[in-house]
């Protein structure tokens, strides 16, 4: 079976752990991992994990640069199960809701948009403005899935990286990618009075 290509992007907001795991979570076996970082992106990353992008890169994943327009993912012809812009900063939201093309992470966004192909917007930015609501619900009526990084609690996180996965989980669910990071719900258990 052919490998489908998906898009990851991050940008400069805090949550540089979600991308890291996400690139680790995506099975290689089914996917060809499409990267681009904004250059604010590269240096959170490095502040946050304290290892250089490019050194950190799990293997076989393509890397272009934000100014390269020539790059596969920015064309609708470069056929793509989906974009995940994690973390995406308010800036890179604000111009994916105004269908700007600043720079390769907006244009292969807005690819996604006009193919109808899953975009995947992962803010991490509290608190939020009227203008972050305005443009979070501008791209989801452009067709963006808006997943914020707010981890949930009912899966007993027992540290960092749980808390992570809770978020990766959701993002893998999205686009139907089979996982084993976070128990799906069963419910709570019936007491009896």
């Amino acid at each position: 079976m052919k490998k489908q290509n998906l898009t990851v992007a991050i940008t400069g907001a805090s949550g540089a752990g979600y991308a890291r795991r996400l690139l680790r979570a995506i099975p290689r076996r089914d996917y060809d991992v499409w990267l681009v970082s904004s250059e604010a992106g590269r240096l959170v990353y490095e502040s946050e994990t304290g290892l250089a992008l490019k050194d950190d890169l799990p293997p076989e994943v393509h890397v272009y640069e934000e100014s390269d327009f020539t790059a596969p993912i920015a064309s609708g012809s470069f056929l793509c199960a989906g974009m995940v812009i994690v973390p995406c900063t308010m800036g890179t939201l604000g111009a994916i809701a105004a269908g700007l093309s600043q720079n390769l992470i907006h244009r292969a966004a807005d690819v996604c948009l006009k193919e109808r192909r899953p975009l995947i917007l992962v803010p991490r930015e509290t608190p939020l403005n009227r203008v972050h609501l305005a443009n979070m619900l501008r791209a989801a009526e452009a067709g963006a899935i808006i997943l914020p990084a707010m981890p949930g609690f009912y899966h007993g996180p027992r540290s960092i990286e749980d808390i992570i996965d809770f978020v990766v989980a959701r993002i893998l669910d999205q686009l139907g990618i089979a996982h084993n990071l976070v128990e799906p719900w069963a419910g709570l258990k019936p007491t009896l009075d």
